[in-house]
């Protein structure tokens, strides 16, 4: 019987499930699209039940694939990452109260600015955060205005939601929980000032874990048989389990994983102090927890991944054939584009933003031309953001650039204008891959528990991929 691992990524594009050896092979990627419900205003929101049957949905597929031909085999744990700030507010038999909202959702925003005033300027220093309509609390925040009790509930992440729905304890992995605003970075402990705002007590969070705690095993009925008994475990933020996945853990080095969210990671080895955070936050730059014990990141988000697949939406651009024809026209022109200077502009890609907004004063205008414009706009937000975290930590000397953008040549080249000697990560789903390594970390035997070991053994064997059962994005 084979015993594999698996990785699982609630992205907010599509959610995924990498099946894995213990020595890091990947076997197997089974993939669907983010069941979100898309509203007016930037809204987009997601049932929980729905997202667990996604979940379960790959997982029958993968169990297919891994039986073909009479094999038989185990899933001896299943790690879970994801998107942060988006979560579930859940009551004591675990029914939610609202649909989840999308992390970029604006929902919140009126909410969190309401707060009172010291509350409001102590947050940045305080939770590493901006105050915004993106931390967690803002949403909480939201959900009491429509009327709906806080009290006796408890919020989960993403992730965190679905290692509760196949039959795991509540808890707060460190890199998730830190994006929520309701902790005080100095400590990682709940930060009372939050829970008063919101007219709780600290049972709102579940109990405090780091990534790779084995959380119990997996009991949903709805899983295949071979997956029921797996360890689960919650991996952690995906931007920062795809960077461990890639080796993207050394402080001189820029992570730029682009997704539908541009997440620029700089690993830190402790926390910055309380003013320091407040000017990176001020800036709209994260000081949060990692995944990685003991070690802090800068966490600054853009949203240019939104606004390029939104730019591509209006061309009627779909399927990866029509990606990769406008790669190639852009890669044809200069990298600045050809027309004058602000012959098309493109803005919005800012994390407190998100809003597609062009402007075209020329003709001659093209895909080509709006794109470049898009993916200048990024490199402008990119640029603002490395000048300040600059100014509170020792410059970068290298980038590792991942996610789906990376795979467009323009993108990086884009990028190469910006970001100081960049290269591409070589894995194809990296938050995923990640998660299986944390699957693989927690069910590890005590006397060899020791992360930095464990992970540069599975890491090395990802170059057993080309020898895997099936990939499938």
């Amino acid at each position: 019987m084979n015993e594999y691992v698996a990785g699982l990524d609630m992205g907010s594009t599509s959610i995924k499930m990498l099946v894995a050896t213990l020595t890091g092979e990947e076997v197997l990627v089974v993939s669907r699209r983010s069941p979100w419900t898309n509203l007016e205003g930037g809204r987009a929101e997601m049932s929980l039940d729905r997202a667990l049957d996604v979940v379960r949905e790959l997982a029958a597929e993968a169990d297919r694939r891994l039986t073909a031909d009479g094999r038989t085999y185990r899933i001896l744990a299943l790690g879970i990452s994801g998107m942060a700030e988006a979560g579930a507010l859940l009551d004591a038999a675990d029914r939610p109260a609202a649909p989840i909202m999308a992390w970029f959702d604006p929902r919140g925003a009126e909410e969190i600015l309401a707060a009172p005033a010291a509350f409001r300027e102590e947050f940045p220093g305080r939770t590493g955060l901006p105050v915004g309509p993106l931390a967690s609390i803002s949403k909480l925040l939201h959900l009491r205005g429509q009327g709906i009790a806080l009290a006796g509930r408890t919020f989960l992440n993403v992730p965190e939601s679905i290692v509760r729905g196949l039959g795991g304890p509540r808890v707060a992995e460190f890199s998730l929980v830190s994006r929520t605003g309701l902790i005080d970075q100095d400590d990682s402990s709940p930060w009372d000032a939050a829970l008063e705002v919101l007219g709780v007590g600290d049972g709102i969070l579940g109990e405090r874990v780091g990534a790779g705690t084995a959380l119990g095993p997996l009991t949903d009925e709805g899983m295949p048989a071979a997956f029921r008994g797996a360890a689960l475990t919650v991996a952690g933020h995906d931007h920062l389990v795809s960077a461990v996945a890639a080796g993207a853990t050394d402080s001189g080095q820029i992570y730029d994983s682009m997704g539908t969210a541009e997440a620029l990671v700089r690993v830190l080895d402790e926390t910055l102090p309380f003013a320091a955070r407040e000017r990176l936050a001020l800036a709209g730059i994260n000081t949060v927890r990692h995944v990685l014990p003991g070690k802090h990141v800068l966490l600054a988000g853009t949203k240019s991944g939104l606004l390029m697949r939104r730019v591509l939406q209006l061309l009627g651009i779909g399927e990866e054939s029509g990606r990769a024809a406008l790669d190639a026209e852009v890669m044809r022109a200069p990298v600045g584009g050809s027309l004058a200077h602000g012959g098309v502009s493109v803005d919005g890609a800012r994390n407190d933003d998100g809003v597609l907004k062009i402007v075209a004063d020329s003709d001659g205008l093209s895909p080509a031309e709006l794109f470049t414009a898009a993916l200048l706009h990024g490199n402008d937000v990119c640029a603002e953001l490395m000048a300040v975290m600059d100014r509170e930590v020792a410059a970068p000397t290298s980038t590792l650039l991942t996610g789906g953008w990376s795979s467009m040549a323009g993108v990086v080249r884009a990028r190469e204008l910006v970001l100081p000697a960049v290269t591409v990560s070589t894995h194809d789903e990296g938050t995923a891959y990640g998660a299986a390594l944390f699957a693989a970390y927690s069910v590890r035997p005590d006397a060899s528990h020791d992360f930095d070991a464990i992970a540069s053994t599975f890491l090395a064997g990802h170059s057993g991929a080309a020898a895997s059962l099936e990939r499938r994005g």
